[in-house]
């Protein structure tokens, strides 16, 4: 369905445009800028060998294939070329070299609101959008009722586009691309901005598509969605193909190769007198007292922070994450056990100390974030990869060895069995 040979895609990056000096430039450069602009962009698409320092290679010989009814994830860090590939591939960019067979009807939902008008209301956008993706009027009046009520905005359907939110924008533009009923559809992470139940249904319409033979090429950097609803990722990295196979083994090694090597068992921050609080410091110890980042997975775990507070404050809340493979498995906040949710502080000097039940943590590297903001509305402080530490299974015996590594799931959860004959 789709074929990618050799494709590369090259970029001028750093072209400065040239201003008069003088009033006499000013009016030759008048005069004279038709013909000057169009060498100028003559030149903007000319490359030489000597140019390597101002030419971006945003895609490099890539090549695959994807087969009908394929459901396709592309992954990668932030520039590593994903929606430049994916702009080759909806035919609005052409490639610097290779070529791109495909096979079959095309809709792409690249950017939020693609080809919406906002002058125009969300039913005059259905059928201006549906006409651009390919679909005559008389297939959107039929499928029209059925957009509408997948968006979920029939309330606000002849209200002006520019009076919606991103979200209700993003939702008539996906609905209106699912609907198509294309061959292939193309899907940027747009996906990321509607909210939870929206993107559960935009995952049913998808695993809908491509149960009927259609195929999906998906960007995302929700790598769970990728795992659940691809049995196939590609990984991009500095416009070149990493790898190419089974999502959980792309996934995994791909996360594997962004957590850092070694262990960090202590972190410190440099004080900042503008913060009214501010986490300065962080440890991880053993069941002693002592700093620790190797542990055995029926070892206690304790984890400590250090926080001043400046001056006197009221809402925000202290927490942590625990991440395994860029995975969180869990968090914790200071004000897990208030029903109101409003922790006060008081100035001066302060220290925290939590600690991880066990046996919890499969043998693994885990890493911590820790954070200070009011949970789901603002963020004040957040410190990545504060903290990291190994679980090993050290005792091989009883009933240690059924927390093995290859044990089902992402922590190991001790649970009470009864039996009655």
């Amino acid at each position: 369905m789709i074929r990618v040979e050799n494709l590369s895609k090259q970029y001028r990056i750093g072209a400065k445009v040239e201003r008069a000096r003088t009033l006499s430039e000013a009016v030759g450069s008048f005069l004279t800028s038709p013909l000057r602009n169009l060498r100028r962009l003559q030149g903007l698409t000319s490359f030489r060998e000597d140019d390597e320092e101002n030419v971006l290679w945003a895609l490099k010989d890539i090549s695959f294939e994807v087969n009908q009814g394929e459901v396709v994830g592309i992954i990668g860090r932030n520039g590593a070329g994903k929606s430049t590939l994916l702009k080759v591939l909806s035919r609005i960019t052409p490639p610097s070299h290779g070529r791109v067979s495909i096979g079959g009807r095309v809709s792409s939902l690249l950017e939020v609101g693609t080809g919406f008008h906002p002058e125009l209301s969300g039913r005059e956008n259905i059928y201006l959008n549906g006409t651009i993706l390919g679909m005559r009027k008389a297939e959107v009046d039929r499928k029209f009722d059925e957009i509408v009520d997948f968006s979920g905005v029939e309330k606000f359907i002849d209200t002006p586009v520019k009076r919606y939110s991103s979200g209700m924008s993003v939702r008539l533009a996906f609905s209106v691309a699912a609907h198509l009923e294309p061959e292939v559809l193309i899907v940027d992470e747009v996906l990321a901005v509607g909210d939870m139940a929206f993107q559960k249904k935009c995952l049913g319409k998808m695993e809908t598509v491509a149960g009927e033979g259609r195929t999906v090429v998906i960007v995302s950097h929700q790598l769970d969605m990728v795992r659940n609803l691809c049995k196939r990722t590609i990984l991009l990295e500095d416009g070149k193909k990493m790898l190419d196979g089974a999502s959980a083994d792309v996934i995994d090694s791909y996360l594997n190769s962004a957590i850092p090597e070694g262990v960090k068992p202590l972190f410190e921050v440099e004080e900042d007198s503008e913060m009214d609080i501010q986490i300065v410091a962080g440890r991880v110890l053993d069941a002693e007292g002592n700093l620790c980042a190797n542990f055995d997975i029926y070892d206690k775990i304790t984890l400590e922070i250090d926080y001043h507070v400046r001056s006197k404050i009221i809402g925000p809340t202290l927490g942590f994450e625990v991440y395994s493979g860029g995975v969180v498995l869990f968090a914790s906040f200071q004000s897990d056990e208030q029903s109101n949710n409003s922790h006060q502080y008081d100035p001066g000097s302060y220290r925290c100390r939590m600690r991880i039940p066990s046996p919890l943590l499969k043998p693994g590297r885990y890493y911590l974030v820790f954070s200070i903001g009011v949970p789901r509305r603002m963020s004040l402080q957040r410190i990545e990869q504060a903290l990291i530490f190994d679980v090993e299974m050290i005792t091989k015996a009883g009933a240690y060895l059924s927390y093995s590594a290859d044990r089902p799931g992402t922590i190991a959860v001790p649970i009470v069995w009864e039996q009655w004959p």
